[in-house]
């Protein structure tokens, strides 16, 4: 009997392919991509998928078509190193004159999608598994909007540029669009072999396939603003991004542990910070996060590169270098510029270029500037590199002009903000929602705003410079800037302490009057080490309170303020970097058990998320048995500083350090949470060696043991004395 006439009796009929909102993402440099679990862009649902290029969206449709329906899907993934996404997929029934005349199944199609070098490529691998030939009607449907990111993102714009004339030929289609900024943007999508039509919506193939054959066809689709690049071929383009990608994976130290779900935690996490840093202009700088922040951001990229710091370096010399490169030299309000301040971020699309959002080069962060300090210093301890040291001092002596003289409006000596332009943002600390900052009536805080996390990270700023001028041999500014911090430290802890609280305010409006709630940002002044020791175990005892943390990790804002939202974006939300800055600065005042509490916390997050892969944020929502974390719907998933989380939960519980100066690694009473009986870092470096590490719980204590060392470099394990719990803080209470 005929293959085309053999079913079953009771046969179920597949008419249509299931739906999966799951958005999977890869970027490469400039160019990112958001698309379905087909590999798919389309344009419904959140209307976030495309193909995006400098700030611009070069493609907004792309369909895959077989006999005029989407396929099956049978499998799709993202490799655990975030390079290549590929889909399994097959036919749907195909029915004529109501007879199923080829069973779904009987089609294989494979499609594989990376990014490189401003090019997406595509591979369609079929394979017939039938008894008979096939000829497969496979078709594509495209579009091109040219959306600014701030259109897909939900902007409004008066006029727009205009669309030329498409250029169609026998292998591609070239779509262009001229914005109001006099710039060209095209998309070319070539086709290899070339279709049997072509136009500028739709590309159409005939597949011909015997029995077992298989049958290749690549797309590859450029978007440039200038010069269309040259094809190299889908499997010289493959092979090239791979061994660039392997390469850059050695630099990292390898992380594992006894606990398999935290190893795939850890590596896509890994994955997640090379993938943000890979091939961007701006040399070992990572974006912030797909889609709406794949830019340079300086708080981000900042906080990413002391997350990564003890285990790779060289993020915080490229963050750091390219800051001191845009350090803000003139004023200009209308971009939040003042001389020394340090970048917020950077935007390339057609909005931008025009002055229709001010962040084609903007300012307006109140704690980039004194965020670029601490990480410098935090670099020199790590690597001793004098001669790097030597050319950001300029750049970091110009930050602390900023915040002695700019930074600190009306001279009270606590650095506060106010919006400087009517397009920019109206709170510019890193919860920058325009309701993220009030009082305890929920009434919002007036400007000048002096945040209590903001006046830690300065304190710490003038502790490393500090550090930087006596390196340097200027023993004066050492003790100048030692007696400013000391100073601040003093003053602060007057001004921001709330005994009803049990905590630091989040901020002082502009009357000097406390906003009296309950917030994560208390957790950063731990973290920057201004807090005295015994205020800092009140403050770590309302972070892990139940109002606090949820189960999930530590709220934006506590259970019961005024303006709690367990569903908002930073009035209750839970953000896993902010968690590990929190980590880290109870870990800093000895509360291991805690920071460990939150590291699991993360760790089981990880579990629910698509991809074992950190979100920016998710939801406040208390923690229930058997149920998972609440997702955020519009949150970046990577987020560099998400991603970046674990490395610093796993330094904060660590106790670990590396001296730069010495080659000396240290474990200061190493802690591990009990889901994590076990972990193993190998080349872990520092100068010209490197050394492999195993840690153990044995008996309530850790043990660090070398297995394998390459060249000169020291390791110390410090024991813990007594309850792990214990304080040990830079200043006692005064």
């Amino acid at each position: 009997m005929p293959e085309d006439r053999v079913t079953q009796q009771y046969y179920i009929a597949t008419k249509s392919s299931p739906v999966d909102d799951r958005a999977q993402v890869l970027k490469y440099g400039r160019l990112f991509s958001v698309f379905d679990h087909l590999g798919d862009i389309q344009t419904s649902g959140l209307g976030e998928q495309g193909l995006f290029f400098e700030g611009t969206r070069h493609l907004s449709e792309l369909l895959l078509g077989l006999w005029n329906a989407r396929p099956l899907p049978l499998s799709s993934t993202i490799e655990t190193n975030n390079f290549l996404f590929r889909a399994h997929l097959t036919n749907l029934d195909v029915s004529k004159e109501n007879q199923v005349v080829i069973p779904r199944g009987m089609l294989h199609l494979q499609r594989s999608i990376f990014l490189w070098r401003d090019v997406c490529y595509q591979e369609f691998a079929f394979v017939n598994y039938g008894l008979q030939s096939l000829l497969v009607p496979f078709s594509l449907t495209v579009g091109a909007d040219f959306a600014d990111i701030f259109e897909v993102r939900g902007m409004q714009r008066q006029k727009r540029g205009s669309r030329l004339e498409d250029r169609i030929e026998k292998h591609f289609v070239l779509l262009s669009y001229e914005g109001l900024d006099k710039t060209i943007r095209q998309t070319r999508i070539q086709c290899d072999p070339a279709p049997t039509a072509i136009s500028a919506s739709a590309i159409q193939f005939e597949v011909n396939l015997q029995p077992r054959e298989k049958l290749t066809f690549h797309l590859e689709i450029s978007c440039d603003s200038h010069v269309v690049p040259n094809s190299i071929g889908y499997s010289r383009a493959i092979g090239s991004a791979r061994g660039e990608q392997e390469q850059l994976s050695e630099t990292f130290p390898q992380i594992c542990s006894s606990n398999s779900r935290f190893n795939d935690w850890i590596g896509r996490s890994a994955s997640d910070v090379q993938m943000m840093t890979i091939g961007n202009p701006e040399v070992n700088y990572p974006y912030a996060g797909v889609p709406w922040f794949s830019t340079v951001f300086g708080r981000d990229g900042i906080i990413t590169a002391l997350q990564m710091l003890w285990c790779s370096p060289w993020i915080a010399h490229g963050v750091l270098q390219y800051l001191a490169k845009t350090q803000a030299k003139d004023f200009d309000p209308a971009i939040e510029s003042e001389p020394g301040k340090i970048l917020h971020e950077m935007r390339n699309g057609e909005m931008a270029a025009l002055g229709e959002i001010p962040f084609g080069r903007y300012y307006g962060s109140v704690d980039s500037t004194p965020l670029f300090i601490v990480l410098a210093g935090a670099y020199y301890d790590r690597t001793g590199d004098r001669d790097f040291l030597q050319q950001l001092w300029p750049h970091i002596d110009l930050a602390l002009q900023w915040i002695d003289q700019r930074g600190d409006m009306d001279g009270d000596g606590f650095v506060e903000y106010a919006q400087r332009s009517p397009k920019g943002l109206v709170q510019q600390g890193w919860k920058d929602s325009n309701d993220s900052v009030f009082h305890v009536n929920g009434t919002l805080a007036e400007a000048p705003i002096a945040l209590c996390e903001v006046q830690g990270y300065v304190y710490a700023a003038k502790r490393a410079a500090a550090r930087l001028s006596n390196v340097l041999g200027d023993k004066e500014k050492c003790k100048t800037l030692e007696s400013e911090a000391e100073k601040l430290r003093m003053r602060f802890e007057e001004a921001f302490w709330c005994d009803e609280l049990s905590t630091y305010v989040l901020a002082l409006d502009g009357h000097k009057k406390q906003c009296r709630v309950r917030t994560s940002n208390a957790g950063h002044c731990l973290y920057t080490g201004i807090a005295t020791a015994n205020r800092a175990r009140r403050v770590a005892e309302t972070l892990m309170s139940a109002d606090s943390f949820s189960g999930w990790g530590v709220r934006t804002l506590a259970a019961g303020q005024a303006r709690y939202n367990p569903l908002s974006y930073h009035n209750g939300s839970i953000w896993p970097h902010d968690n590990s800055i929190v980590a880290c600065g109870l870990a800093r005042y000895g509360f291991k058990e805690k920071a460990g509490r939150i590291l699991l916390a993360m760790l089981d997050t990880s579990r629910w998320a698509d991809l074992g892969r950190l979100p920016e944020l998710f939801c406040g929502l208390d923690r229930h048995r058997g149920q998972g974390p609440t997702l955020y719907p519009v949150a970046c998933s990577p987020q560099a500083w998400a991603a970046g989380a674990a490395f610093l939960l796993i330094q904060s519980c660590l106790g670990l350090s590396i001296e730069g100066i010495g080659n000396r690694v240290l474990f200061d009473r190493p802690y591990l949470p009990a889901g994590i009986p076990q972990l193993t870092i190998k080349g872990l470096r520092s100068g010209d060696g490197s050394v492999d590490v195993f840690v153990e719980r044995q008996d309530g204590a850790v043990r660090c043991d070398v297995t394998d060392q390459q060249g000169e470099i020291e390791v110390v394990s410090l024991p813990v004395v007594g309850d792990n719990e214990r304080t040990v803080a830079p200043f006692q209470e005064q």
